[in-house]
């Protein structure tokens, strides 16, 4: 397996997570009181919860990040000026020894995320056997 079906984050501010997801690119696909649901791919969802209770007791880590991949090219340079205008910080693009190139962001609470161009005809297109010396 190589693909994220489905990634929880806790935020403190749902919504203001939420702002910074959809700044991203990502799109809402569903919303229940304490937590909203984002799409991220054709396949995968992230959802930020609110702390507390429920279904499950799970709680996300300060060490905890998710990678969102685009497509080689100049989508890097593109992103990186959308969040810019945003007013969110970006680190990179920063180019990896065993391929492609990664941002990095900080979301509303601190938490790393990073926008990495191996697996879309890059490098990792189609290898499923290894990130490429990527260190995340």
């Amino acid at each position: 397996m190589r693909e994220i079906c489905e990634l929880v984050l806790e935020a403190r501010d749902v919504e203001r997570r939420e702002r910074f997801c959809l700044a991203l690119g990502l799109t809402r696909l569903a919303r229940d009181p304490g937590r909203v649901w984002l799409g991220a791919g054709s396949r995968c969802w992230l959802g930020i919860w609110s702390p507390g209770p429920k279904e499950h007791a799970d709680r996300g880590g300060r060490h905890v990040h998710f990678a969102l991949s685009v497509s080689r090219g100049t989508t890097l340079e593109r992103i990186t000026a959308k969040l810019r205008r945003h007013g969110i910080d970006v680190e990179g693009p920063v180019e990896h020894e065993g391929g492609g190139r990664s941002l990095y962001v900080s979301d509303p609470e601190g938490k790393r995320v990073e926008l990495w161009d191996y697996f879309i005809a890059g490098d990792g297109d189609g290898d499923s056997a290894g990130v490429g010396g990527h260190a995340g």
